[in-house]
């Protein structure tokens, strides 16, 4: 009973991730004995093809919730932004821990900024959202595919393969290689991955025991700004396959929801932002903002995408 069991893909970010969750829990719970259960994925395994070809980031949970089927692990920590917006039955999310920095890093060993790169400079990375952010901004660019860990996508930048690269600051953060990031690409101008920065732990519905150990480490803004950008991607059906970015904010009076949908080919962006009183409509109001970007066009570019 006082033991619990932490599922985690063996990537050195997800396994900070997975301590991450472990030292916040024996902070709270100090009897506790806590396991981590390393193992690897489909989605760590595929590294020469991008996501969208080989299934999307749901390859990064099959294996985890398998062992918590299994009775092989309690829990399972993810990055939020590689949660699929619905669950398989019987899963839920226990917790969603503060959220780290959300904003994209540009990331280079010759130039500081994006807007420094020389026409035809070679960026990597294998996101869409990403990619269709840096057409709309720089259609001059080389954009490559570019997959793998933090440490291999920052060494195949090292080696000459790219003049930049677009990861995550929350990652690079956490993996104490804050140095790499020249420059911040941010909101409004820019927006993340949804749920970017945020760490959730998976937990099996109807395990009261394991709830109430993670329960406590719920943080009440990120979740309600998480879910307020989830139900804008869900009512979009958004997944890798799609460019769709969303980041929600607490105002001094409510939330600001700022969505866009992108087209990785030639850089067109469709955005819409809704600010609202109060804190309760996270759901409504990321569903009015998918309406509205639904009403300006977007429809028309998801849905090219789902056909191909």
């Amino acid at each position: 009973m006082n033991r619990i069991r932490i599922a985690t893909r063996e990537s050195a970010l997800a396994l900070w991730q997975a301590e991450h969750v472990a030292t916040r829990l024996r902070a709270v719970h100090p009897q506790l004995d806590i396991e981590l259960v390393p193992m690897t994925t489909r989605g760590d395994q595929v590294q020469d093809r991008p996501l969208a070809q080989i299934g999307g980031k749901g390859l990064f949970l099959k294996e985890l919730e398998v062992a918590m089927l299994e009775d092989r692990a309690d829990i399972a920590v993810h990055s939020l932004k590689d949660v699929p917006m619905d669950l398989e039955p019987g899963f839920s999310i226990g917790a969603v821990l503060e959220r780290a920095d959300a904003a994209d890093a540009f990331i280079s060993n010759t130039y500081m900024r994006l807007d420094q790169l020389p026409a035809g400079a070679r960026v990597g990375t294998s996101s869409l959202r990403r990619q269709a952010q840096l057409r709309a901004l720089r259609p001059d660019l080389e954009l490559r595919d570019l997959r793998g860990n933090v440490n291999t996508r920052l060494a195949k930048l090292d080696v000459g393969d790219y003049d930049a690269i677009i990861l995550a600051c929350a990652g690079i953060e956490r993996l104490g290689l804050g140095e790499r990031i020249r420059s911040r690409l941010v909101a409004p101008d820019w927006l993340p991955a949804v749920a970017q920065g945020a760490i959730a732990i998976e937990q099996r519905i109807g395990d009261e025991r394991v709830a109430n150990l993670v329960g406590v480490l719920d943080d009440a803004i990120t979740r309600r700004c998480v879910e307020c950008e989830r139900a804008m991607n869900r009512r979009l059906h958004g997944s890798c396959n799609v460019p769709i970015a969303g980041y929600c904010v607490e105002t001094e009076s409510g939330l600001a929801l700022y969505g866009l949908v992108g087209n990785a080919e030639n850089g067109q962006l469709i955005r819409a932002q809704v600010e609202i009183s109060g804190r309760d409509q996270g759901v409504a109001l990321g569903e009015q903002v998918a309406g509205l970007l639904l009403e300006r066009g977007a429809g028309e570019i998801l849905g090219k995408l789902r056909d191909q």
